[in-house]
């Protein structure tokens, strides 16, 4: 167990982390004073900025689409330019606009077929969109242990979960940063598996110099309300496979292929769904995507000088990016807290005294493979029939992932929006910490 520091260690790690990232006196008087949630005066009381950022070229696009009466997918010019501007940008040769990131993804999969009884592989650390997507196409979820230090798939463990029922691999790329795709995309073309990447979070990340995203069979990505790019709810799919890029639109279309529009009840003779954009979301996402750019390095230099920040204090572990990974795009910063270097503290009563402090924070997901849920539907009428017993009796054990389960404890996350904010704002996160570490042995008897 690591003790707490010493006042005077306190101190110098305080003046060191300040100084080295030009940091100013008064934070060094807000980490030693008592904490917020004892009573003491909170490091800051000024919100982080907010989300979504609009203006006035927000109001006007998607004025323009109200005045134009062409509010629908193919009757306005919107979505088409947005699904162009967006696949140049991300750098790939074709891209769909969907209704949501998780419509991307059960495009992904209609699109290339899977069916009942296959089998999908992804991660355990993810949201639920993820998973839902492989129970819609009544595929079975394979689970494959989380890195608890990047916060990704671990993807040595990809090849042992391979059987000859896989059909698809979702890797997600947790948080901005990018999964092992060298690794993963090896395994996968080994066996001749697409790969589905799930960049639902990654807008703008790269692997090796390339956009995540465009080295999968497809990649999905979401413009949900929180998200990087927004436009409330949206989604897309990349791919650089013509004939792959027309069975995703067709899924997307109710079965209906480009050429296809009012009257034309032409199908193309696959399963399909309405998951279509419309021309309010494309027109603002167009307007959204002008400050894309800026904002995002914004986030990569307050990310860099945060987690120089946090990295000298004992008991907390910014998530590390792989080697291949050369551009994070932070949609989350996250790090690892380690209770033994707080004098035990829990980690919830952690999180209630940094929001004391007036620092937002969230202990991320829980363990998505252990949902009850899940077991739920695997008993279910459908599933009993496409899949023998014995494989879904030892279902759970297959699919454990105590690492997984170790980082779920551990988690602790800040949302893209704080990272839009000033150097001093990310002082002020660090000078919180350092108090609540200074102060660990009586926040956790006072719980």
């Amino acid at each position: 167990m690591s003790p707490v520091l010493p006042r005077r260690a306190f101190v110098k790690t305080v003046v060191s982390s300040a100084t080295v990232l030009g940091g100013v006196p008064h934070l060094l008087l807000a980490a030693a004073d008592k904490p917020a949630l004892l009573g003491g005066r909170p490091v800051r009381t000024a919100p982080f900025p907010g989300w979504p950022v609009f203006d006035e070229h927000d109001e006007a696009a998607v004025a323009g689409v109200l005045r134009s009466g062409r509010w629908g997918r193919g009757g306005g010019p919107q979505v088409a330019r947005f699904e162009a501007e967006f696949g140049r940008l991300m750098g790939a040769q074709h891209c769909l606009a969907t209704a949501n990131g998780t419509s991307a993804l059960f495009a992904s999969l209609g699109g290339l077929g899977i069916s009942p009884g296959d089998e999908v592989i992804l991660p355990p650390y993810t949201f639920v969109a993820t998973l839902n997507v492989i129970l819609l196409q009544y595929a079975l979820p394979i689970f494959v242990d989380t890195d608890p230090e990047t916060f990704q798939m671990d993807a040595r463990r990809l090849k042992a979960a391979i059987t000859e029922r896989t059909t698809a691999i979702i890797p997600v790329h947790l948080g901005g940063g990018a999964c092992d795709l060298d690794t993963i995309l090896a395994v996968a073309g080994e066996r001749r598996i697409p790969v589905v990447e799930d960049a639902c979070q990654a807008h703008l990340a790269e692997w090796r110099g390339r956009r995540v995203g465009t080295l999968g069979a497809t990649g999905c990505f979401s413009f949900q309300a929180s998200k990087n790019l927004n436009c409330g709810e949206g989604g897309a799919v990349l791919t650089n496979d013509s004939e792959l890029a027309e069975k995703c639109y067709a899924f997307h279309n109710n079965c209906r292929g480009r050429g296809t529009a009012g009257y034309d009840f032409t199908y193309l003779g696959s399963r399909g769904a309405n998951l279509r954009l419309t021309e309010f979301q494309g027109a603002l996402l167009l307007a959204q995507m002008a400050r894309l750019e800026a904002q995002s390095r914004v986030r990569e230099q307050n990310a860099v000088r945060l987690t120089r920040l946090l990295r000298e204090i004992p008991g907390i572990l910014p998530a590390k990016s792989y080697e291949g990974c050369t551009r994070n795009a932070y949609h989350l910063f996250m790090f690892r807290y380690d209770a033994r270097a707080f004098a035990g503290l829990p980690r919830g009563r952690f999180l209630d005294a940094l929001r004391a402090e007036g620092i937002p924070c969230s202990p991320g997901y829980s363990p998505l493979n252990e949902e009850p849920f899940i077991r739920a539907t695997l008993r279910t009428r459908a599933y009993q029939r496409l899949f023998p017993a014995d494989l879904l009796e030892h279902w759970a054990e297959r699919t454990a992932c105590p690492a997984n389960r170790r980082l779920c404890a551990e988690a602790v996350w800040f949302t893209q929006n704080m990272l839009l904010g000033t150097a001093e704002d990310m002082e002020h996160i660090a000078a919180a910490i350092l108090k609540i570490r200074e102060h660990a042995a009586e926040l956790a008897k006072s719980a």
